[in-house]
């Protein structure tokens, strides 16, 4: 076995001992805050250690940066999860009447309501990668996510096939969810926002040259 393959063999087995670190932090915090208060600060805990990642920042300390995002975040995300429970029983009030209504007279109007719930459900998973991404109010932080969910439809549709897929797998092979299920889903969630917000800096960028 060649120095080249040992390396990759190397680097490989370090990310998923990364990712399962990560995974575990995020269940033990979540549990921390009894799930209702901790899954939040956890959750926007894990997006900051993922952000960083992505940019290329993958030697640091990994539970300490955890810690202090988890107790820096923990009420301002916990506002964040009560409109996430706000949008939650939006949905659930669309899905209920389209059940109490499913006649074919009113099937017309089910259409618009899927794309209400789709356009809900699309920004509910750019949220919290806009929230660790930019400094910004949660008014703000709503409103960006639902436009760049609008702006970007390739991104999207890599957040939808790439966490459909885990979810796939993990429902296959439960015992991954343990060690991968937020890390992973959440690096999918954070890749494609990623991508998202490079195309944006770099037509801003653009914008500013002309």
């Amino acid at each position: 076995m060649n120095n080249r393959m040992m390396s990759g063999l190397y680097s490989l087995t370090e990310w998923i001992t990364k990712f399962a670190f990560l995974n575990i932090l995020w269940i033990a915090f979540s549990l921390l805050g009894v799930i209702l208060f901790g899954l939040l600060p956890s959750t926007v805990a894990l997006f900051t250690v993922l952000r960083k990642w992505m940019m290329g920042e993958t030697e640091f300390p990994l539970f300490p940066l955890f810690w202090k995002t988890y107790k820096a975040e923990f009420f301002k995300s916990n506002l964040l999860g009560g409109i996430f429970f706000l949008l939650g029983g939006l949905v659930y009030l669309n899905l209920e009447f389209m059940n109490a209504n499913g006649n074919l007279g009113l099937q017309v109007v089910h259409i618009p309501l899927y794309l209400i719930i789709l356009a809900i459900s699309m920004t509910v998973l750019y949220t919290i990668p806009v929230y660790v991404h930019y400094n910004i109010g949660l008014f703000q932080v709503f409103k960006n996510a639902f436009l760049i969910m609008l702006l970007n439809p390739l991104p999207n549709l890599m957040m939808l096939v790439g966490t459909a897929s885990t979810l796939f797998v993990m429902n296959a092979l439960p015992a991954l969810l343990l060690f991968f299920g937020a890390s992973f889903t959440g690096a999918i969630i954070m890749a494609a926002s990623y991508l998202a917000f490079q195309k944006i800096d770099k037509k801003q960028k653009e914008a500013q040259t002309i």
